[in-house]
Protein backbone atom coordinates (compact mmCIF):
# COMPACT_ATOMS: atom_id res chain seq x y z
CA UNK A 1 0.00 0.00 0.00
CA UNK A 2 0.91 3.46 -1.02
CA UNK A 3 2.90 4.71 2.33
CA UNK A 4 1.53 8.21 1.63
CA UNK A 5 -2.03 6.55 2.34
CA UNK A 6 -0.97 4.54 5.76
CA UNK A 7 0.86 7.94 7.07
CA UNK A 8 -2.59 9.75 6.27
CA UNK A 9 -4.45 6.89 7.78
CA UNK A 10 -2.37 6.99 10.65
CA UNK A 11 -2.75 10.79 11.27
CA UNK A 12 -6.59 10.51 11.08
CA UNK A 13 -7.23 7.87 13.36
CA UNK A 14 -4.09 6.82 15.42
CA UNK A 15 -1.27 4.14 15.16
CA UNK A 16 -3.29 1.83 16.94
CA UNK A 17 -6.32 1.97 14.88
CA UNK A 18 -4.52 1.25 12.03
CA UNK A 19 -3.18 -2.55 11.09
CA UNK A 20 -0.94 -3.50 8.46
CA UNK A 21 1.15 -5.79 9.21
CA UNK A 22 0.91 -9.31 7.39
CA UNK A 23 0.65 -11.15 10.91
CA UNK A 24 -2.30 -8.73 11.49
CA UNK A 25 -4.18 -9.13 8.56
CA UNK A 26 -4.27 -12.30 9.01
CA UNK A 27 -7.32 -12.90 11.14
CA UNK A 28 -9.33 -10.30 8.60
CA UNK A 29 -8.46 -12.61 4.97
CA UNK A 30 -11.61 -14.83 6.61
CA UNK A 31 -14.90 -14.28 7.22
CA UNK A 32 -17.48 -17.27 8.04
CA UNK A 33 -17.67 -18.63 4.55
CA UNK A 34 -14.32 -20.78 2.42
CA UNK A 35 -13.33 -17.83 0.91
CA UNK A 36 -9.96 -16.00 1.47
CA UNK A 37 -8.53 -12.67 0.89
CA UNK A 38 -6.47 -10.57 2.54
CA UNK A 39 -6.54 -6.78 2.48
CA UNK A 40 -3.76 -4.26 2.55
CA UNK A 41 -4.69 -2.94 5.65
CA UNK A 42 -7.44 -2.39 8.15
CA UNK A 43 -9.23 0.47 10.14
CA UNK A 44 -10.85 1.06 13.17
CA UNK A 45 -13.03 4.54 12.54
CA UNK A 46 -14.31 5.84 15.74
CA UNK A 47 -16.77 8.25 14.49
CA UNK A 48 -19.03 9.35 11.30
CA UNK A 49 -16.42 11.87 10.13
CA UNK A 50 -13.67 9.30 10.57
CA UNK A 51 -15.52 7.57 8.18
CA UNK A 52 -16.20 10.37 6.68
CA UNK A 53 -12.29 10.97 5.87
CA UNK A 54 -11.27 7.64 5.58
CA UNK A 55 -13.53 7.63 2.40
CA UNK A 56 -12.46 10.37 1.00
CA UNK A 57 -8.58 9.11 1.42
CA UNK A 58 -9.14 5.86 -0.40
CA UNK A 59 -10.78 7.28 -3.29
CA UNK A 60 -8.50 9.99 -3.97
CA UNK A 61 -5.63 7.08 -3.80
CA UNK A 62 -8.17 5.08 -5.64
CA UNK A 63 -7.90 2.47 -3.55
CA UNK A 64 -10.56 -0.33 -2.70
CA UNK A 65 -12.57 0.23 0.17
CA UNK A 66 -14.79 -2.99 1.90
CA UNK A 67 -17.29 -2.55 5.25
CA UNK A 68 -17.17 -5.09 8.07
CA UNK A 69 -18.84 -6.40 10.93
CA UNK A 70 -17.81 -9.08 12.96
CA UNK A 71 -17.20 -11.31 10.07
CA UNK A 72 -19.33 -13.70 11.02
CA UNK A 73 -20.60 -13.54 7.10
CA UNK A 74 -21.32 -16.58 4.93
CA UNK A 75 -20.86 -15.40 1.18
CA UNK A 76 -17.30 -13.65 1.53
CA UNK A 77 -19.05 -10.06 1.82
CA UNK A 78 -16.69 -8.35 4.23
CA UNK A 79 -13.55 -9.46 2.75
CA UNK A 80 -11.38 -7.30 -0.05
CA UNK A 81 -11.46 -9.32 -2.56
CA UNK A 82 -9.23 -6.62 -4.58
CA UNK A 83 -7.19 -5.95 -1.72
CA UNK A 84 -7.54 -2.22 -0.27
CA UNK A 85 -8.38 -1.15 3.36
CA UNK A 86 -10.95 -2.95 5.28
CA UNK A 87 -13.43 -0.49 7.68
CA UNK A 88 -14.25 -2.56 11.02
CA UNK A 89 -17.00 -0.90 12.72
CA UNK A 90 -15.80 -3.17 15.93
CA UNK A 91 -15.53 0.36 17.66
CA UNK A 92 -18.27 2.14 16.86
CA UNK A 93 -20.91 -0.37 18.85
CA UNK A 94 -22.69 2.35 20.66
CA UNK A 95 -26.80 2.40 21.19
CA UNK A 96 -27.09 6.22 20.13
CA UNK A 97 -30.90 6.76 21.70
CA UNK A 98 -33.39 4.01 22.99
CA UNK A 99 -37.20 5.84 22.24
CA UNK A 100 -39.50 2.68 23.82
CA UNK A 101 -42.52 4.94 23.93
CA UNK A 102 -42.41 4.74 20.06
CA UNK A 103 -40.65 0.96 20.09
CA UNK A 104 -37.44 2.69 18.11
CA UNK A 105 -33.80 2.78 18.33
CA UNK A 106 -30.51 4.80 16.90
CA UNK A 107 -27.61 2.06 16.78
CA UNK A 108 -24.01 2.23 15.48
CA UNK A 109 -23.13 -0.36 12.65
CA UNK A 110 -20.96 -2.28 15.18
CA UNK A 111 -23.43 -2.90 17.54
CA UNK A 112 -23.79 -6.77 18.02
CA UNK A 113 -27.31 -7.84 17.38
CA UNK A 114 -27.89 -9.41 20.85
CA UNK A 115 -26.97 -6.59 22.88
CA UNK A 116 -29.88 -4.53 21.47
CA UNK A 117 -32.78 -6.98 22.71
CA UNK A 118 -30.53 -7.22 25.84
CA UNK A 119 -30.38 -3.14 26.44
CA UNK A 120 -34.06 -3.07 25.76
CA UNK A 121 -35.60 -6.06 27.54
CA UNK A 122 -36.37 -3.99 30.64
CA UNK A 123 -39.23 -2.19 28.21
CA UNK A 124 -40.67 -5.29 27.26
CA UNK A 125 -39.38 -4.91 23.33
CA UNK A 126 -36.56 -6.97 21.59
CA UNK A 127 -34.97 -6.25 18.20
CA UNK A 128 -36.73 -9.13 16.48
CA UNK A 129 -34.41 -10.09 13.07
CA UNK A 130 -32.31 -13.23 15.10
CA UNK A 131 -29.44 -14.77 12.90
CA UNK A 132 -27.82 -18.15 14.25
CA UNK A 133 -24.92 -15.74 14.92
CA UNK A 134 -26.80 -13.56 16.79
CA UNK A 135 -24.68 -12.92 19.79
CA UNK A 136 -21.57 -12.26 17.65
CA UNK A 137 -23.01 -10.18 14.28
CA UNK A 138 -23.30 -6.67 13.74
CA UNK A 139 -26.55 -4.70 13.03
CA UNK A 140 -24.24 -3.00 10.32
CA UNK A 141 -23.85 -6.28 9.41
CA UNK A 142 -27.48 -7.43 9.23
CA UNK A 143 -28.33 -4.26 7.01
CA UNK A 144 -25.55 -5.04 4.40
CA UNK A 145 -26.61 -8.47 3.90
CA UNK A 146 -30.17 -8.46 4.95
CA UNK A 147 -29.98 -11.21 7.39
CA UNK A 148 -32.90 -13.40 8.34
CA UNK A 149 -32.90 -16.08 10.97
CA UNK A 150 -35.47 -18.85 12.96
CA UNK A 151 -38.00 -16.16 13.43
CA UNK A 152 -37.89 -14.75 10.19
CA UNK A 153 -41.40 -16.76 9.33
CA UNK A 154 -43.56 -14.28 11.25
CA UNK A 155 -41.73 -10.95 11.48
CA UNK A 156 -39.71 -10.89 8.30
CA UNK A 157 -36.19 -10.02 7.26
CA UNK A 158 -33.60 -7.00 8.82
CA UNK A 159 -35.66 -4.72 6.03
CA UNK A 160 -38.62 -5.41 7.45
CA UNK A 161 -37.23 -3.65 11.28
CA UNK A 162 -35.35 -0.30 9.10
CA UNK A 163 -36.20 2.66 9.46
CA UNK A 164 -33.84 5.13 8.80
CA UNK A 165 -29.87 5.22 7.44
CA UNK A 166 -27.28 7.64 7.97
CA UNK A 167 -24.68 6.42 4.82
CA UNK A 168 -21.30 7.36 3.55
CA UNK A 169 -21.52 7.46 0.06
CA UNK A 170 -17.73 6.20 -1.72
CA UNK A 171 -17.61 10.21 -2.72
CA UNK A 172 -17.16 10.64 0.83
CA UNK A 173 -20.72 12.74 0.82
CA UNK A 174 -23.14 11.65 3.85
CA UNK A 175 -26.59 11.37 3.53
CA UNK A 176 -29.51 10.56 5.42
CA UNK A 177 -32.26 7.69 4.22
CA UNK A 178 -36.06 6.99 5.66
CA UNK A 179 -37.57 8.45 8.78
CA UNK A 180 -38.28 7.69 11.99
CA UNK A 181 -42.26 7.29 10.26
CA UNK A 182 -43.51 4.00 9.39
CA UNK A 183 -44.29 5.01 6.00
CA UNK A 184 -42.21 7.92 4.59
CA UNK A 185 -43.52 9.40 1.05
CA UNK A 186 -41.05 9.16 -2.02
CA UNK A 187 -38.93 6.00 -3.39
CA UNK A 188 -37.71 3.71 -0.86
CA UNK A 189 -34.17 4.31 -0.74
CA UNK A 190 -33.26 3.08 2.45
CA UNK A 191 -34.86 -0.66 1.22
CA UNK A 192 -32.50 -0.48 -1.48
CA UNK A 193 -29.59 -0.37 0.53
CA UNK A 194 -30.27 -2.51 2.61
CA UNK A 195 -29.18 -5.58 1.27
CA UNK A 196 -26.83 -4.37 -0.96
CA UNK A 197 -24.12 -5.54 0.60
CA UNK A 198 -21.89 -2.74 1.25
CA UNK A 199 -21.49 -1.95 -2.44
CA UNK A 200 -23.68 1.30 -2.48
CA UNK A 201 -22.47 3.10 0.74
CA UNK A 202 -21.06 2.66 4.38
CA UNK A 203 -23.85 2.91 6.67
CA UNK A 204 -22.67 4.59 10.16
CA UNK A 205 -25.85 4.68 11.79
CA UNK A 206 -29.32 2.61 11.89
CA UNK A 207 -32.51 3.34 13.26
CA UNK A 208 -34.70 0.31 13.55
CA UNK A 209 -37.91 -0.85 14.74
CA UNK A 210 -38.31 -2.18 17.79
CA UNK A 211 -40.92 -4.91 18.31
CA UNK A 212 -42.91 -6.24 21.78
CA UNK A 213 -42.19 -9.19 23.52
CA UNK A 214 -45.32 -11.99 22.58
CA UNK A 215 -47.73 -12.26 25.62
CA UNK A 216 -46.92 -16.02 25.42
CA UNK A 217 -45.04 -18.31 23.66
CA UNK A 218 -44.74 -22.39 22.89
CA UNK A 219 -42.24 -23.97 21.68
CA UNK A 220 -43.12 -27.62 20.02
CA UNK A 221 -40.47 -30.58 19.40
CA UNK A 222 -41.99 -33.11 16.74
CA UNK A 223 -39.92 -36.21 16.07
CA UNK A 224 -39.95 -38.17 13.20
CA UNK A 225 -39.06 -41.17 11.64
CA UNK A 226 -39.56 -39.94 8.04
CA UNK A 227 -37.83 -37.14 6.66
CA UNK A 228 -40.29 -36.66 3.91
CA UNK A 229 -43.51 -37.30 6.92
CA UNK A 230 -41.63 -33.96 8.28
CA UNK A 231 -41.40 -31.57 4.99
CA UNK A 232 -45.25 -32.66 4.72
CA UNK A 233 -45.64 -31.53 7.93
CA UNK A 234 -44.60 -27.74 6.91
CA UNK A 235 -46.52 -28.22 3.61
CA UNK A 236 -49.49 -29.35 5.59
CA UNK A 237 -49.13 -25.91 8.33
CA UNK A 238 -49.19 -23.67 5.81
CA UNK A 239 -51.86 -24.62 3.69
CA UNK A 240 -54.10 -24.35 6.99
CA UNK A 241 -53.26 -20.66 7.41
CA UNK A 242 -50.99 -21.31 10.51
CA UNK A 243 -48.16 -18.80 10.44
CA UNK A 244 -46.04 -20.15 13.78
CA UNK A 245 -43.04 -17.96 14.65
CA UNK A 246 -40.76 -20.22 13.32
CA UNK A 247 -40.55 -23.99 11.81
CA UNK A 248 -37.12 -24.92 11.41
CA UNK A 249 -36.34 -28.55 10.52
CA UNK A 250 -32.92 -30.93 11.51
CA UNK A 251 -32.15 -34.19 9.28
CA UNK A 252 -30.95 -37.32 11.83
CA UNK A 253 -27.26 -36.83 11.19
CA UNK A 254 -27.46 -33.30 12.15
CA UNK A 255 -29.29 -34.04 15.51
CA UNK A 256 -26.61 -36.28 16.16
CA UNK A 257 -24.07 -34.17 15.21
CA UNK A 258 -25.82 -31.37 17.68
CA UNK A 259 -26.92 -33.81 20.71
CA UNK A 260 -23.46 -34.89 21.32
CA UNK A 261 -22.73 -31.61 21.52
CA UNK A 262 -25.28 -29.38 23.31
CA UNK A 263 -27.21 -31.94 25.11
CA UNK A 264 -30.38 -30.35 24.06
CA UNK A 265 -32.90 -33.49 24.65
CA UNK A 266 -32.99 -33.76 20.76
CA UNK A 267 -33.67 -38.17 20.19
CA UNK A 268 -30.54 -39.99 18.46
CA UNK A 269 -32.47 -42.40 16.26
CA UNK A 270 -35.24 -39.78 14.71
CA UNK A 271 -35.14 -39.48 10.80
CA UNK A 272 -35.99 -35.65 11.49
CA UNK A 273 -37.34 -33.16 14.12
CA UNK A 274 -39.45 -29.81 13.24
CA UNK A 275 -39.08 -26.73 16.00
CA UNK A 276 -41.88 -25.10 15.82
CA UNK A 277 -42.70 -21.83 17.78
CA UNK A 278 -46.29 -20.06 18.14
CA UNK A 279 -46.37 -16.82 19.79
CA UNK A 280 -48.40 -14.07 20.67
CA UNK A 281 -51.36 -13.25 22.92
CA UNK A 282 -52.26 -16.24 25.37
CA UNK A 283 -55.56 -17.88 24.08
CA UNK A 284 -54.66 -17.87 20.28
CA UNK A 285 -51.02 -19.38 21.23
CA UNK A 286 -52.98 -22.22 23.05
CA UNK A 287 -54.82 -23.03 20.11
CA UNK A 288 -52.92 -22.67 17.04
CA UNK A 289 -50.22 -24.98 19.25
CA UNK A 290 -52.84 -27.51 19.76
CA UNK A 291 -53.39 -26.79 15.79
CA UNK A 292 -50.19 -27.38 15.03
CA UNK A 293 -49.87 -30.41 17.37
CA UNK A 294 -52.70 -31.99 15.18
CA UNK A 295 -50.95 -31.49 11.93
CA UNK A 296 -47.59 -33.20 13.26
CA UNK A 297 -49.16 -36.46 14.31
CA UNK A 298 -51.65 -36.45 11.45
CA UNK A 299 -48.42 -36.49 9.19
CA UNK A 300 -46.70 -39.40 11.52
CA UNK A 301 -45.03 -37.13 14.20
CA UNK A 302 -43.70 -40.38 16.86
CA UNK A 303 -43.86 -37.62 19.29
CA UNK A 304 -44.65 -33.62 19.94
CA UNK A 305 -43.30 -32.38 23.17
CA UNK A 306 -43.96 -28.61 24.58
CA UNK A 307 -41.04 -27.04 26.20
CA UNK A 308 -42.09 -26.94 29.59
CA UNK A 309 -40.66 -23.43 30.45
CA UNK A 310 -38.12 -20.96 29.34
CA UNK A 311 -35.37 -23.03 30.06
CA UNK A 312 -36.36 -26.20 28.38
CA UNK A 313 -37.27 -23.66 25.32
CA UNK A 314 -33.99 -21.96 25.36
CA UNK A 315 -32.00 -25.15 25.45
CA UNK A 316 -33.99 -26.01 22.18
CA UNK A 317 -32.91 -23.24 20.42
CA UNK A 318 -29.37 -23.53 21.99
CA UNK A 319 -29.16 -26.86 19.83
CA UNK A 320 -30.37 -25.79 16.70
CA UNK A 321 -28.47 -21.91 16.77
CA UNK A 322 -25.40 -24.40 17.58
CA UNK A 323 -26.07 -26.81 14.57
CA UNK A 324 -23.16 -25.34 12.11
CA UNK A 325 -20.88 -25.03 15.34
CA UNK A 326 -21.69 -29.38 16.30
CA UNK A 327 -21.01 -29.43 12.74
CA UNK A 328 -17.58 -28.51 12.98
CA UNK A 329 -16.61 -30.56 15.34
CA UNK A 330 -16.44 -33.36 13.18
CA UNK A 331 -14.66 -32.39 10.53
CA UNK A 332 -11.42 -29.87 9.65
CA UNK A 333 -14.00 -27.58 7.84
CA UNK A 334 -17.30 -27.25 6.39
CA UNK A 335 -19.80 -25.29 3.69
CA UNK A 336 -23.08 -23.97 5.28
CA UNK A 337 -24.99 -23.52 1.41
CA UNK A 338 -27.98 -21.20 1.39
CA UNK A 339 -30.50 -21.97 -1.38
CA UNK A 340 -34.44 -21.18 -1.54
CA UNK A 341 -37.01 -23.38 -2.69
CA UNK A 342 -40.86 -23.57 -2.57
CA UNK A 343 -42.13 -25.55 0.69
CA UNK A 344 -43.68 -28.07 -1.31
CA UNK A 345 -40.51 -29.15 -3.02
CA UNK A 346 -38.54 -30.21 0.18
CA UNK A 347 -38.75 -33.89 -0.02
CA UNK A 348 -37.43 -33.83 -3.16
CA UNK A 349 -35.02 -31.31 -2.40
CA UNK A 350 -33.63 -33.29 0.01
CA UNK A 351 -33.58 -36.07 -1.56
CA UNK A 352 -31.25 -34.49 -4.76
CA UNK A 353 -29.25 -33.11 -1.68
CA UNK A 354 -28.74 -36.91 -0.45
CA UNK A 355 -27.59 -37.98 -4.00
CA UNK A 356 -25.43 -35.10 -4.44
CA UNK A 357 -23.48 -36.51 -1.52
CA UNK A 358 -23.29 -39.70 -2.29
CA UNK A 359 -22.01 -38.63 -5.80
CA UNK A 360 -19.14 -36.90 -4.30
CA UNK A 361 -18.40 -39.34 -1.39
CA UNK A 362 -18.93 -36.11 1.11
CA UNK A 363 -21.65 -36.06 3.95
CA UNK A 364 -23.90 -33.64 3.57
CA UNK A 365 -26.06 -32.23 7.29
CA UNK A 366 -29.40 -30.22 6.67
CA UNK A 367 -30.40 -27.74 9.06
CA UNK A 368 -32.80 -24.74 7.32
CA UNK A 369 -35.73 -22.57 8.00
CA UNK A 370 -38.42 -24.77 7.08
CA UNK A 371 -41.86 -22.50 7.33
CA UNK A 372 -40.24 -20.47 4.14
CA UNK A 373 -38.41 -23.13 2.47
CA UNK A 374 -34.79 -21.73 3.10
CA UNK A 375 -32.13 -24.40 3.34
CA UNK A 376 -28.67 -24.70 4.86
CA UNK A 377 -26.92 -27.57 3.64
CA UNK A 378 -23.77 -28.13 5.43
CA UNK A 379 -21.00 -29.98 3.57
CA UNK A 380 -18.30 -31.52 5.86
CA UNK A 381 -14.49 -31.50 4.30
CA UNK A 382 -11.24 -31.44 4.43
CA UNK A 383 -9.60 -28.17 3.16
CA UNK A 384 -5.82 -29.19 2.50
CA UNK A 385 -7.43 -31.78 0.25
CA UNK A 386 -7.44 -29.35 -3.14
CA UNK A 387 -9.74 -31.97 -4.65
CA UNK A 388 -12.11 -32.39 -2.22
CA UNK A 389 -12.77 -28.89 -1.51
CA UNK A 390 -13.45 -28.83 -5.44
CA UNK A 391 -15.89 -31.21 -5.30
CA UNK A 392 -17.09 -29.37 -2.05
CA UNK A 393 -18.11 -26.35 -3.57
CA UNK A 394 -19.01 -28.25 -7.17
CA UNK A 395 -21.51 -30.50 -4.83
CA UNK A 396 -22.65 -26.88 -3.54
CA UNK A 397 -23.07 -25.21 -7.01
CA UNK A 398 -25.24 -28.50 -8.11
CA UNK A 399 -27.42 -27.75 -5.01
CA UNK A 400 -28.01 -24.21 -5.76
CA UNK A 401 -28.76 -25.36 -9.72
CA UNK A 402 -31.76 -27.58 -8.28
CA UNK A 403 -32.88 -25.25 -6.01
CA UNK A 404 -33.70 -23.03 -9.24
CA UNK A 405 -35.41 -25.64 -11.66
CA UNK A 406 -37.54 -26.01 -8.69
CA UNK A 407 -38.61 -22.07 -8.71
CA UNK A 408 -36.08 -21.65 -5.59
CA UNK A 409 -33.31 -19.11 -5.74
CA UNK A 410 -29.50 -19.46 -5.21
CA UNK A 411 -29.56 -17.48 -1.55
CA UNK A 412 -31.92 -16.65 0.91
CA UNK A 413 -30.09 -14.54 3.59
CA UNK A 414 -26.22 -15.11 3.12
CA UNK A 415 -25.87 -12.93 0.31
CA UNK A 416 -24.22 -13.18 -3.37
CA UNK A 417 -20.99 -11.48 -1.95
CA UNK A 418 -17.80 -13.31 -3.76
CA UNK A 419 -19.10 -16.89 -3.13
CA UNK A 420 -22.04 -16.94 -5.63
CA UNK A 421 -21.11 -13.82 -8.39
CA UNK A 422 -20.37 -16.57 -11.12
CA UNK A 423 -23.86 -18.59 -10.04
CA UNK A 424 -25.87 -15.21 -10.58
CA UNK A 425 -26.55 -15.51 -14.80
CA UNK A 426 -28.55 -19.08 -13.59
CA UNK A 427 -31.42 -16.70 -12.16
CA UNK A 428 -30.86 -13.15 -13.84
CA UNK A 429 -30.51 -12.46 -17.68
CA UNK A 430 -28.14 -10.09 -18.85
CA UNK A 431 -30.57 -7.59 -19.18
CA UNK A 432 -31.18 -7.85 -15.98
CA UNK A 433 -27.48 -7.79 -14.83
CA UNK A 434 -27.04 -4.52 -16.64
CA UNK A 435 -29.53 -2.87 -14.84
CA UNK A 436 -28.45 -3.94 -11.65
CA UNK A 437 -25.24 -2.42 -12.40
CA UNK A 438 -26.41 0.52 -13.72
CA UNK A 439 -28.18 0.93 -9.93
CA UNK A 440 -24.96 0.39 -8.41
CA UNK A 441 -23.14 2.60 -10.62
CA UNK A 442 -25.26 5.64 -9.55
CA UNK A 443 -23.63 5.22 -6.48
CA UNK A 444 -20.54 3.91 -6.79
CA UNK A 445 -19.75 4.72 -10.21
CA UNK A 446 -15.65 4.13 -9.94
CA UNK A 447 -16.86 0.77 -8.35
CA UNK A 448 -14.23 1.48 -5.81
CA UNK A 449 -16.13 0.04 -2.94
CA UNK A 450 -16.56 -3.42 -2.09
CA UNK A 451 -15.85 -4.73 -5.74
CA UNK A 452 -15.72 -7.92 -7.10
CA UNK A 453 -19.06 -8.91 -4.93
CA UNK A 454 -22.86 -9.75 -6.10
CA UNK A 455 -22.62 -9.17 -9.65
CA UNK A 456 -20.07 -11.40 -12.16
CA UNK A 457 -17.29 -9.58 -13.87
CA UNK A 458 -17.92 -11.74 -17.12
CA UNK A 459 -20.54 -13.85 -18.92
CA UNK A 460 -21.23 -17.80 -17.47
CA UNK A 461 -20.19 -18.78 -14.53
CA UNK A 462 -17.42 -21.59 -14.56
CA UNK A 463 -14.90 -20.45 -12.30
CA UNK A 464 -14.57 -22.15 -9.08
CA UNK A 465 -12.17 -20.79 -6.00
CA UNK A 466 -9.47 -22.91 -4.66
CA UNK A 467 -8.52 -22.05 -1.43
CA UNK A 468 -4.84 -21.32 -1.05
CA UNK A 469 -2.73 -23.58 0.99
CA UNK A 470 -0.67 -22.05 4.33
CA UNK A 471 3.37 -22.25 3.25
CA UNK A 472 5.07 -25.88 3.81
CA UNK A 473 0.92 -27.48 4.03
CA UNK A 474 0.36 -30.91 2.44
CA UNK A 475 -2.21 -32.19 0.53
CA UNK A 476 -3.88 -35.00 1.88
CA UNK A 477 -5.58 -38.10 -0.07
Amino acid sequence: MDSRLLHDLKKLLGVEAVLHKPEELLLYEYDGSVEVARPECVVFPRTTADVVQIVRLANRHKVPLVGRGAGTGLSGGALARQGGIITSFARMNHILEIDAENQRATVQPGVVNADLSVAVAHTGLHFAPDPSSQKACTIGGNVSENSGGPHTLAYGVTVNHVLALEVVLPSGELIRLGSTALDPPGYDLTGLFVGSEGTFGLVTEITVKLTRLPEAVKTLLAVYDSVDDATETVAEITARGITPAACEMLDGWTIRAVEDYVHAGFPLDSAAILLIEVDGLREVVEAEAEDVADVCRLHHAREVRVARDAKERDLLWKGRKNAFGAAGRLAPSYYTQDGVIPRTKLPATLRRISEIGKKYNLQIGNVFHAGDGNLHPIILFDERNQKQFRDTVQAADEIIEFCIQVGGSITGEHGVGMEKDRLMPLLFSETDLELMRRVRDVFNPDGLLNPGKILPTSKGCGEIYVRPQPAGASSPT
